[in-house]
């Protein structure tokens, strides 16, 4: 984590020394000592970036320049900035959060780290350098040769219930038994892993950090380890590997934010292939300097990725079956696409617009955009979640931070026994009463429970709790549930937030991250699904900050 941050942080300032064509000439800001700087690049990239972008012009956050400027549909002029909020507004917003799903940084942050990337964010953005291919090659690493490594398992560790949990501030992945909750391996990777994702066989776990490393797991050996690695940008989110049959992790692709580009890589040794810039038009004509790769999924009847671009609104359809003569597909959808997941058949895979309150669905099968769905503000559904409503039949679900209501979509199906439901199809058909700040809804096949948290709500209780639904009645949640005191540790001023229901791979467990801060004991809380019953807390001194947790099994075949 520390050379990935140097090194972006290094690469900034080379940068600023090089001038950008980027770069908005704009009122100075409040001065600032080297020092601060520093610091406050190292606490933007950490904490601001994601949501804010790097040239902070937003994206599901709002836009961080200096000053700004736009024209509405009537050739209105609306000019707004951070000069203009102030240090002293710009202060409150970022340590008491917004009702808009932005988290409270008062427990978080110090008061002066507060007040120094306040101050940051009235200065002009720096601008990072590219990010070549050459520079990817120099990269790469092959830890562990593919003839070295074994040709069968060589544990007896139950796989298809490993999960794979990011430990967001120390640059690690933590693998668990699933079925003893025991840590089997501590894996260092790129800082923050953002989502991990399964070979098509289940042997491999290919993570990527938001540092751009790219860290490929091999769960086969004796205790699973990295055997290969790359970093393919500064700044990332995404990565999936080729799933159609014939292609089965031949290739794997990987999405940065910085520079805005994909990158093609060998499955089996992360080698760089080929680079695609996403730079362009936004689905409303306008030249974008920043779009950067959201979410990116497998298809599983084309030898195609879907590949989601953020700030354009557009979604590519990107054939792997000859990547010498690359064919893509550019759908036009809403800004800014952030994640998403497929629906119960694996035809159509549906993605949040999340500035425009929108969720797109791309039908992969005629390569078209199936439906573009008004939601309620900011649709954040992580992968989403599936199952069949008593009155509308097959429906999708998204969560939302900006409101208080997870929405369910009806979806299509081929099944005779559903053709009753069709004139629901694309529509919201029922908005379940939750809380705002949510981030995940889950649930699975051989349950009857959606989970959903609410870790982005500005109340501590409620960021500390998630809510579970019986399907069969959706009118009030049949319990909400606070994991803080569930997990018998001690209450600390800073919020514990209980983050992404994941499931075990037989369904009957549901595993909370409790993601505290740094100096704060963390855990995962395992509940049974039947009873809704703690059956283990998971805790150890090397687990940190826990997030994201992805079941191996699961994972691999996309159910949720």
């Amino acid at each position: 984590m520390k050379r990935s941050v140097v090194g972006i942080l290094a690469l900034s300032a080379m940068a600023m020394s090089m001038g950008s064509a980027f770069a908005q000439e704009t009122a100075k800001g409040p001065e600032m000592t080297a020092a601060e700087k520093e610091q406050a690049k190292k606490i933007y990239f950490e904490r601001c970036a994601g949501c804010h972008g790097v040239l902070r012009k937003g994206a599901t956050g709002k836009n961080l320049e200096p000053h700004w400027s736009k024209k509405d549909k009537d050739g209105n002029v609306t000019e707004g900035g951070t000069l203009k909020l102030g240090q002293n507004r710009l202060e409150k917003i970022i340590g008491y959060g917004t009702d808009g799903g932005m988290v409270n940084f008062d427990d978080i942050l110090t008061k002066e780290e507060i007040s120094v990337i306040s101050k940051y964010i009235q200065n002009t953005p720096d601008v990072p350098p590219e990010f070549s291919l050459k520079d990817q090659l120099d990269s790469w690493k092959v830890i562990v040769p593919v003839k070295d490594r074994p040709t069968k398992q060589m544990s007896k560790y139950n796989l298809k219930n490993f999960f794979s949990v990011t430990l967001r501030d120390t640059g690690e992945v933590a693998l668990i038994d699933g079925d003893t909750k025991n840590i089997v391996s501590i894996v260092k990777t790129g800082y923050a892993v953002h989502i991990s994702r399964l070979s098509a066989s289940g042997r491999y776990v290919y993570v990527i950090g938001r540092d751009g490393r790219v860290s490929l797991i091999d769960l086969w050996m004796e205790k699973p380890a990295v055997v290969a690695e790359v970093k393919i940008a500064f700044d990332a989110r995404s990565i999936d590997t080729s799933k159609f049959k014939g292609f089965e992790d031949k290739y794997a692709i990987a999405g940065g934010y910085w520079p805005p580009q994909y990158t093609i890589m060998d499955g089996d040794t992360l080698k760089p292939l080929k680079v695609i810039s996403t730079r362009g038009v936004t689905v409303d004509g306008e030249y974008h300097p920043e779009p950067r790769v959201a979410s990116i999924v497998s298809s599983f009847i084309k030898p195609e990725w879907v590949v989601n671009i953020k700030e354009t609104g557009q979604i590519l359809l990107v054939d792997y079956s000859d990547i010498e003569n690359l064919k893509t597909t550019t759908i036009g959808s809403a800004k800014f696409l952030h994640d998403g997941g497929w629906d119960a058949s694996k035809r159509y895979f549906l993605v949040a617009a999340n500035a425009s309150n929108k969720i797109a669905a791309v039908d992969t099968k005629t390569g078209k955009l199936a439906a573009l769905v008004d939601v309620a503000k900011i649709p954040h559904p992580g992968r989403g979640a599936n199952f069949t409503h008593p009155k509308f039949g097959p429906v999708w679900a998204t969560g939302h931070l900006g409101a208080d209501v997870v929405t369910l979509i009806s979806t299509p199906s081929e099944k005779k026994s559903d053709a009753k439901f069709k004139e629901y199809n694309w529509k919201v058909v029922q908005e379940v009463k939750h809380v705002p700040g949510n981030l995940f809804v889950k649930t699975h096949p051989k349950s009857r429970h959606l989970w959903a948290d609410s870790a982005q709500n500005s109340d501590k209780t409620l960021a500390e709790s998630v809510s579970v639904w019986d399907m069969a009645d959706l009118s009030k949640p049949k319990r909400v549930i606070n994991v803080a005191k569930d997990s018998g540790m001690p209450e600390v001023k800073a919020t514990k937030r209980a983050v992404h229901p994941e499931y075990s791979a037989d369904g009957k467990e549901v595993w909370i991250s409790l993601w505290g801060g740094k100096a704060d004991q963390s855990a995962i809380v395992v509940y049974d699904d039947a009873t809704l019953t703690v059956k283990k807390v998971i805790t150890d001194p090397k687990m940190i900050t826990p997030t994201g947790k992805f079941n191996v099994y699961n994972t691999q075949h996309d159910i949720y």
